[in-house]
Formats: C-alpha cells, sequence, structure tokens
C-alpha cells in the first residue's frame, strides 16, 4: 500500500509530527476514558502503537478505561457518566454516536474525537481552527468519501441502475449519511434504494430484501459501528447474494468485502496519539484544531471480485488501487 499521510486544515503541521518524542513521567499513570461504539477494533492497537511512538507505555504512563456499546448506542449515557465519576484525565471517542451523551455528561474534561462528521455543522465545536470547549480531534470528510463511492461503483459496473443503502436509523449520523448518499447517487445517475438495520437481524433481512424485492445490483454500506461490529457477516451477505459492495473502512475489504474508498483509520488513530500527548503536556482542547484527511485510500478484494461475478480490469488495480488483496 503507498504511504498516506495526514495534513491539518492550518498546513504544514502534520510534518511536524514528532517521531519518537520523549513523553513525560507522570507520578502515576494517566486515566483515559474510551467510549468505542463497537467492540475491540485492531485500530486500537494502532492508537497504542502511535502512544509508543510519542515514548508513552501503556501501564506504566496511561491506562485506559475501555468501554464497548457492541452497536448499543443508548450505553453512551452510562458510560460517559461513569467515566465522569472516575474524574479520569481525559475521553476518547472513536463514534460520533457518543458524543451527545459525552457533552451532556462534563464540559471540563478534554475530549478527543477519533472520527467525527461536521462538528462544526452539527454545534459540536465553534470552529475547526479553534473549536472552544473541551472537544478537539479528527473529522471525516463525508461528502467526499461518499461522492466517491458511487463513482466508484458506475466505474466498476458501468450498467448499475439501482444499488442499496445499508443505513443505521438508530445512528446520530443517519440524516447527513444518507443525505450525502442520495445527492451523490442522484450525480452518478443511480437509483438508491434504503436498506435500515439496526441489529444483526435486520442486517440479514436487509440483504434478504436487497437481492430478491428490491433487485439491487450493488450494495453501499455506510460507515456505521454496528455494521463494522459484523462487518464478516455483512461481506459474507454480499457475496452470498452476489452483490458488489463498497465500504468507507478496508477491514470490511480484508473480512471480504469487495472494495474500500476512505480514510485509512490505522493512520487517524495513530494521530490521536498526537492529540493525548499535547493535552498531556498541557494544551488546552480548545486550541488544538481538528484536523481532516487529505488523502484517501482505495482497497479491492480480487478474490471477491470473482465470487461476485465482477471482472475488475487491470488497469484499474494498477493504476487506481492502492492496496490489492488476493
Amino acid at each position: 500500500m503507498k504511504r498516506r499521510e495526514f495534513i491539518t486544515l492550518l498546513g504544514g503541521a502534520a510534518a511536524a509530527w514528532p517521531l519518537a518524542a520523549r513523553a513525560q513521567q507522570p507520578n502515576k499513570p494517566r486515566q483515559i476514558g474510551w467510549i468505542s461504539g463497537a467492540g475491540p477494533l485492531p485500530v486500537h492497537q494502532d492508537f497504542l502503537q502511535g502512544m509508543r511512538d510519542l515514548g508513552y507505555l501503556e501501564g506504566r504512563d496511561f491506562i485506559i478505561e475501555w468501554r464497548f456499546a457492541e452497536g448499543r448506542y443508548e450505553r453512551h449515557t452510562e458510560f460517559a457518566a461513569d467515566l465522569v465519576r472516575r474524574n479520569v484525565d481525559l475521553i476518547i471517542l472513536d463514534t460520533t454516536s457518543a458524543i451527545p451523551a459525552v457533552r451532556q455528561a462534563t464540559s471540563t474534561i478534554p475530549v478527543i474525537m477519533a472520527y467525527s462528521i461536521d462538528p462544526v455543522g452539527n454545534g459540536i465545536v465553534a470552529s475547526l481552527a479553534r473549536p472552544g470547549g473541551n472537544i478537539t480531534g479528527l473529522a471525516s470528510a463525508l461528502d467526499d468519501i461518499v461522492s466517491k463511492h458511487f463513482e466508484l461503483l458506475r466505474e466498476l459496473l458501468p450498467t448499475v441502475s439501482r444499488a442499496g443503502l445499508l443505513s443505521n436509523p438508530a445512528s446520530p449520523n443517519h440524516r447527513p449519511f444518507v443525505n450525502s448518499a442520495r445527492a451523490a447517487s442522484q450525480n452518478a445517475g443511480v437509483a438508491l434504494i434504503a436498506l435500515d438495520a439496526r441489529n444483526r437481524q435486520e442486517i440479514e433481512d436487509a440483504f434478504s430484501t436487497a437481492a430478491s424485492a428490491e433487485r439491487v445490483e450493488a450494495i453501499a454500506v455506510l460507515a456505521d459501528a454496528l455494521f463494522n461490529l459484523h462487518r464478516q457477516r455483512v461481506a459474507e451477505l454480499a457475496i452470498a447474494n452476489r452483490l458488489p459492495s463498497i465500504f468507507s473502512q478496508r477491514e470490511y475489504v480484508l473480512a471480504g468485502g469487495l472494495i474500500s474508498y476512505g480514510e485509512a483509520l490505522s493512520e487517524v488513530f495513530r494521530r490521536v496519539a498526537y492529540y493525548v500527548d499535547k493535552i498531556f503536556r498541557g494544551t488546552k482542547p480548545a486550541d488544538l484544531p481538528i484536523e481532516q484527511p487529505s488523502r484517501f485510500s482505495l482497497a479491492i478484494n480480487v478474490k471477491t471480485a470473482k465470487a461476485v461475478g465482477l471482472a475488475v480490469p487491470e488497469s484499474f488495480l494498477a493504476v487506481r488501487a492502492d492496496e490489492v488483496i488476493e
């Protein structure tokens, strides 16, 4: 895979990232509260590697209080209240669905968003350059990603006319995700069929509906902790129904999905360590600009392409793909 880099909104700061800065050694480990919308994820290890790169060791310099919602968003309120009671030094969120609960629970404990959707438009921060308040972190480029998904579907499937859109209406991101997808599908000349799923059984039902009643020719899966939790099953269902599938995270392609286009989450989560280091050293979240990705990666699973009967041009594999999974 080609190397991808993260560039801050203010420009140039990415070049100054410390590769092996020596961390301060507190008298006791700092406490980090972590709320995840899914369960343990590979990218959590990328965060820990980012901390090691900065000189921090888990157990010696910090400990993490993990809270896993496993797709049950109603648990975020409970998790946020518990972490505030424990008076953790900071809170990390890898799901935007937890932001409202954490904002209600505390206005003083620093909060780092490992992933967020339009934090300015959604009223989470004052601006990307100067967030204000106690929340900072990273923001997804939602519109760019979703638009590219339908361009890629049209490129790989020139005759596609109907595509399913798997989304979770229980997520606070549901509406902006769906609105962006509808606009992108219209631009690509593809009719979009909404497929809602709030749990594993509804995921199964959605694929059954897509393949039979709706007769969709491909499926786009919106980013969501529930789908990430069940990404293996999502990939299996797409293959079983011979539906080319597209995602925003390469982890789905590793699980058997066809293609992904989006931020490199491993880089995103390593970058979260930069924010932790800054806050540990005394920088206020209000003064830490929120960063957005400027580079994206495309991964494709050629074994899955064969399984769904899709012939991928060699030129696409050689020129467009950043990662080809055999």
